[in-house]
């Protein structure tokens, strides 16, 4: 029910933030001028004690988030891989969020997994540890498996989460709907379609079954990508609540003194990071979408290995293409091909001027190229052309969201690991190998050839088709209708509504 009562929500929102110090860490954080920060200060404290207490052990921001439930959590797990948003201080605390959350009892997790599965634990597993991690959604067990003595992860919904996550975006969708109302500006954003897009994916998210297939498509996908792990499901073992992967024994990537410990080149693994996320994008159209330190994990070899597949993105190949050609202009500094990807997607008007296109996205652009490495930043990039667009008309694209905000992540981690790693230099090859595969005179015979198949499937169909235009073709045309016939009184209205005209008219003009 997206009605007034999300309201209180929202005040307590605001609320929670206040009482938790939140308010003031995250006024920090963006700094505002003090102006605004001493006016937001005042607005909120008239109704802190209606806001959230919280966990008093927790910092400020990570208290109020974890207060508010899984749909807040999720956008401080976001968070914590910016530190050049937030800054270091903010996004270490943020990490908490990743896999420390406070876990739900074993025994509630083992009958959850009896009851899904039907079948007594000790049956499954020859062992159960305690919860090894916890996070917004779910909590992961280490077991191993009854006869085989595999060690898996078990990955167990939380109890009441659905209802939890669709109280939080139900508040989403009425915030949206007040935003469109009072700031019409907003509206070429689609503030709606945005938590609608949220909420098709986290609704998957819940549902484990999905989690498990897309586990076993992206391992087959990345099978043979150098440095680079993805558990395999087992699928009896998994249900709507429970999943079970194998298990992933390696160090936390957000831990680099553990990392250097092992002797693997961090900035290397930074680079690499970013080259295998382009590579699953571009080449599979199948990504992981929630690339955060808490999902990631380095082997004793160096291996990146990736598990939670929860939110997964997919791109189909007309999209891929736009997006390699966007990111190759900027690249090349290409400014007017970039312009035209833009027109020839139907990403901006098209009664639009091109050239000032162009001239606006170099203004974009040329600032970014000018800096040094250490700030030469995907995000920055994305909010500057972000104003561009909306200064010609440019609607938010649903599709590009979760791909955008993945980016966005991937860049952060990798600064995590490296902080002078140029992502622009990482990502030029991998996109030159995609456009040269993919846009060039063999992609072309091959999109002719996969023409000629879909025309070969319909080909019975072609000669009755043919036909049946042919038929029409020589058909003669119906005759036009009789004109309608009207009725008497219409013609003696008419008349009289004319008579009365002439008398008006001959009495106003004497």
């Amino acid at each position: 029910m997206r009605g007034p009562h999300n309201i209180w929500r929202l005040v307590r929102t605001g609320a929670t933030f206040e009482r938790t110090g939140a308010m003031a860490e995250v006024l920090n954080a963006l700094q505002l001028p003090p102006r605004l920060r001493i006016l937001a200060r005042v607005m909120g404290w008239p109704w802190k004690y209606l806001g959230l207490k919280g966990d008093p052990s927790l910092p400020p921001l990570t208290r109020a988030l974890t207060a508010l439930g899984p749909a807040y959590i999720k956008f401080g797990q976001i968070l914590s891989t910016r530190p050049d948003i937030v800054g270091d201080e903010l996004a270490t605390q943020l990490r908490y969020l990743q896999d420390k959350l406070p876990p739900f009892p074993t025994e509630k997790a083992r009958a959850m997994i009896e009851d899904e599965l039907d079948s007594p634990l000790e049956a499954l597993f020859e062992t159960f540890s305690e919860p090894v991690a916890a996070a917004s959604i779910a909590q992961v067990h280490r077991a191993r498996l009854a006869g085989s003595g595999e060690d898996v992860a078990v990955k167990v919904l939380r109890p009441g989460i659905e209802r939890a996550f669709r109280r939080d975006i139900d508040a989403f969708y009425f915030a949206a709907g007040v935003i469109e109302v009072l700031l019409p500006r907003t509206r070429r954003l689609r503030p709606s379609d945005v938590i609608a897009h949220f909420e098709s994916v986290v609704m998957g998210e819940l549902d484990l079954r999905l989690e498990t297939a897309a586990a076993a498509e992206f391992a087959a996908n990345t099978e043979n990508d150098p440095g680079f792990r993805v558990p395999r499901p087992t699928w009896h073992l998994s249900s709507r609540s429970v999943m079970t992967l194998g298990w992933a024994e390696g160090v936390p990537l957000g831990d680099n003194d553990a990392i250097d410990a092992l002797g693997v080149d961090r900035l290397e693994l930074g680079e690499r990071v970013i080259r295998l996320f382009l590579q699953h994008a571009l080449r599979d159209g199948y990504f992981h979408a929630d690339m955060h330190q808490g999902n990631l994990k380095v082997a004793a070899n160096g291996d990146l290995i990736a598990y939670d597949f929860g939110i997964m993105g997919q791109i189909d190949e007309y999209t891929r293409r736009v997006y390699a050609e966007i990111l190759m202009g900027f690249i090349r500094k290409d400014y007017r091909r970039v312009a035209e990807v833009h027109f020839e997607a139907g990403y901006v008007p098209a009664d639009r001027d091109i050239d000032e296109f162009a001239r606006a996205l170099r203004s974009v652009g040329e600032p970014i190229f000018g800096m040094d490495a250490t700030h030469i930043s995907m995000a920055r990039l994305l909010n500057y052309l972000f104003d561009v667009t909306e200064r010609f008309g440019m609607q938010t694209r649903t599709e590009l969201i979760l791909l955008q905000r993945t980016m966005v992540v991937v860049e952060g981690v990798a600064r995590s690991l490296n902080p002078a790693v140029n992502i622009w230099k990482v990502a030029g090859p991998v996109v030159e190998e995609y456009i040269r595969r993919n846009l060039g005179p063999v992609a072309l015979a091959r999109d002719l050839a996969r023409t000629a198949q879909v025309l070969g499937r319909f080909g019975p169909h072609l000669p009755a088709l043919a036909e049946e235009a042919l038929i029409r073709l020589r058909r003669p045309a119906p005759p036009p209708p009789p004109p309608a016939r009207l009725h008497p009184l219409w013609w003696f209205a008419a008349g009289a509504g004319t008579a009365l005209l002439a008398f008006a008219a001959g009495l106003l003009l004497g």
